[in-house]
């Protein structure tokens, strides 16, 4: 009964599937109670987890084509994504905060995400499999030979691993790795994959080659979009509905701070994404300029992209020149020497600056998803050429309803010639 009352929760026992929902061949109408002795003990877990360096919202993006596959699975079987835990992420670097095993409830809104496909929580996977083990592990690579010139080919092989795998074998030869900080997870099987194509290009691989239970995708951002900027990718990016406790705080930001509410500023938001279907345009956005000011590796990395501190500034000027506006909020990830000029040459700045109370709480991650939600309700926001960052508040403003004229701009370098802005990828209900 124990074991039923957290599944219930979990699922929502009052909650019926609809039929036209991803993999509801296996569900059709059932409550939580008919899953737990139906599909739940009969469904496949699907894992993943990508290379250690890449950030925070390059994961977001894997996210949609792992939710891809999974898509294509459950036309077959049922399957369940369970949510890689976060940590250890480059960006996240504050001192004394204990960033790894994070759940995705603390970013994001899960029933929402569930309305797209059936996900789990780690421990949530771990409490339903029955332990901390994950049958097989596939890690994903290129092919050793490279792309052969020619016709494209989605193509999955089982190859040797080009590298060695982040696995050892202990003395029980379980495979042991980084598995989100879970010491005690460990792998039955651990082999390669040389992948190229599409996320749903390894479902044969997943539903012919092997009966293991659960299975992980290492490295998975070597998979790409089955349907970039289509219906399906819009669901699924939609269905990302930040945090309810992250959203609140930058709301409230905006309108102690910068005179920005939903009802005076036209938005209308619903939590339920399902039933959210705004046309652009329809927003105006609140009074101010938003501001994504990538800095550290991109000064270097992307220098002719990237403008100086004055060149950023004198465009940050033009534009609240030309929209009459007087506030700007600026995110950016500066070091505290390049912070303090940027405040000499932009007094005006505003900033959402948590005290350390908040940090210890929201995380570096839940700070980085309140920018955002500042910067997407602005009356005109630009960012940083190929900044991730940028790209997902691009995103949540055309979810939002905003004129793509007002979103879809980014600083250019100093020197730049021909300053190319960024592409624009509309909405799809």
């Amino acid at each position: 009964m124990a074991a039923l009352g957290v599944l219930c929760l979990l699922l929502g026992a009052a909650t019926r599937v609809p039929a036209s929902a991803p993999g509801a061949e296996f569900w059709p109408g059932q409550t939580a109670a008919d899953i737990l002795t139906g599909v739940a003990a009969r469904r496949r877990y699907l894992l993943y987890d990508v290379n250690p360096p890449e950030g925070f919202n390059l994961r977001r993006d894997v996210y949609v084509r792992v939710a891809s596959l999974l898509k294509t699975l459950l036309r077959s079987e049922p399957w369940a994504l369970v949510l890689p835990p976060w940590g250890r992420l480059y960006h996240w670097q504050s001192p004394h905060v204990r960033q790894r095993r994070v759940p995705w409830a603390h970013f994001f809104h899960v029933p929402g995400l569930r309305r797209d496909i059936p996900v789990l929580e780690h421990d949530e996977f771990v409490a339903e499999s029955g332990g901390p083990f994950v049958d097989q592990v596939y890690v994903l690579q290129g092919y050793a030979e490279g792309w052969q010139e020619g016709a494209w080919e989605e193509k999955v092989d089982a190859r040797p691993c080009i590298e060695p795998p982040p696995y050892s074998q202990d003395k029980h030869e379980y495979f042991r790795g980084w598995f989100w900080g879970y010491e005690e997870t460990r792998g039955l099987n651990v082999s390669c994959l040389s992948v190229q194509g599409s996320a749903s290009v390894v479902a044969p691989v997943l539903l012919r080659n092997t009966s293991a239970r659960s299975v992980m995708l290492d490295r998975a951002e070597n998979l790409l979009h089955d349907h970039y900027g289509g219906k399906e990718y819009w669901d699924t990016r939609r269905s990302m509905v930040f945090a309810r406790h992250l959203r609140a705080v930058g709301d409230e930001f905006r309108s102690r701070v910068l005179n920005s509410t939903d009802e005076a500023d036209g938005f209308l938001f619903e939590e339920d994404w399902t039933r959210m279907k705004v046309p652009l345009g329809s927003a105006r956005g609140g009074p101010y300029l938003a501001v994504h000011l990538r800095r550290k590796d991109f000064v270097w990395g992307h220098r002719k992209d990237v403008p100086s501190l004055e060149g950023a500034v004198r465009q940050i000027r033009s534009l609240l020149r030309s929209h009459g506006l007087a506030s700007v909020f600026v995110a950016t990830d500066a070091e505290s020497g390049e912070l303090e000029e940027l405040r000499r040459l932009l007094p005006e700045m505003l900033r959402f600056e948590p005290t350390r109370e908040q940090l210890q709480l929201y995380k570096d991650g839940g700070v980085a998803i309140i920018d955002q939600w500042v910067c997407a309700h602005a009356r005109v926001f630009i960012g940083t050429a190929v900044s991730t960052f940028s790209f997902r508040i691009h995103e949540e403003r055309e979810i939002l309803g905003l004129d793509p004229k007002t979103t879809y701009n980014r600083f250019c370098g100093d020197e730049e010639g021909v300053c190319e802005q960024p592409t624009h990828w509309r909405v799809t209900f």
